[in-house]
């Protein structure tokens, strides 16, 4: 079966990446705990489907309250698939981006791109690098060797507080099938997913050690959910974008 030989492959990426990344993820997690008890938001930006990971973790039962995804429609892929990935290639945009989150130096952002090489990601870790904001980010170092298109030379990583690897194949996909050409069955997703998730949760299991009380969402489809959730919305409403 196709789904066995899958989930072979996903659960091999995430295994590599709690044998290495264990120390990155912890370094990381601290990052998030002085966020927690600063009374920050922890600001997620990915592009095309990377922005998925910002999406997996705003607004989500069991996650954190003060999680504000970055949201730019032109790097998204509902509003022009192509158009956002050329777009994605582009520098000078996410300055103008990012300045319309207000983020400080309290608060924190996670850039998400396994690739690490296109302008976009590259300009947000490096806007947050000069503005004092602690940036972690989440990349492939299969892609080390590519030559980055920023114009700095440097990839997502360089900019990074801590940089994370998603231990992603070059090319991402993981699948060769029979009759097909082209590998399927990407695990960036996935591999990336784990990462923050589990980041996130370490970060407030510290926060709650140190005596903070980490804002947790619960489920809207729960008894109960959506009355516990209100007076977390109206208290996050106007410091959380997309709220």
């Amino acid at each position: 079966m196709i789904s066995e030989q899958y989930y072979k492959g996903i659960t091999h990426c995430l295994e590599t990446i709690l044998k290495t990344q264990k120390e990155k993820m912890e370094q990381a997690a601290k990052v998030v705990a002085n966020v927690i008890k600063q009374d920050g938001i922890i600001y997620m930006f990915g592009c095309g489907h990377s922005h998925l990971i910002a999406l997996d973790n705003f607004y989500r039962a069991g996650g954190l309250v003060n999680v504000s995804a970055v949201l730019d429609t032109d790097l998204m892929l509902h509003n022009g698939a192509a158009k956002s990935s050329a777009m994605e290639r582009m520098e000078g945009i996410m300055p103008h981006v990012l300045k319309r989150y207000c983020i400080t130096p309290k608060d924190m952002l996670f850039v998400f791109s396994t690739s690490g090489i296109n302008g976009a990601p590259v300009d947000a870790a490096k806007y947050a690098k000069e503005q004092g904001i602690p940036c972690i980010t989440v990349s492939s170092m299969a892609y080390k060797e590519e030559t980055s298109r920023h114009s700095s030379g440097k990839h997502l990583y360089d900019f990074a507080d801590v940089s994370i690897d998603n231990c992603v194949p070059h090319g991402d996909a993981v699948m060769h099938i029979d009759g097909i050409e082209t590998p399927m069955g990407s695990v960036s997703t996935a591999a990336s997913s784990f990462i923050t998730q589990s980041v996130l949760m370490e970060g407030a299991s510290l926060a709650a050690e140190a005596g903070a009380k980490p804002p947790v969402y619960l489920s809207g489809n729960i008894e109960g959910g959506a009355e516990f959730n209100k007076s977390l919305i109206e208290a996050y409403l106007p410091r959380v974008k997309h709220l």
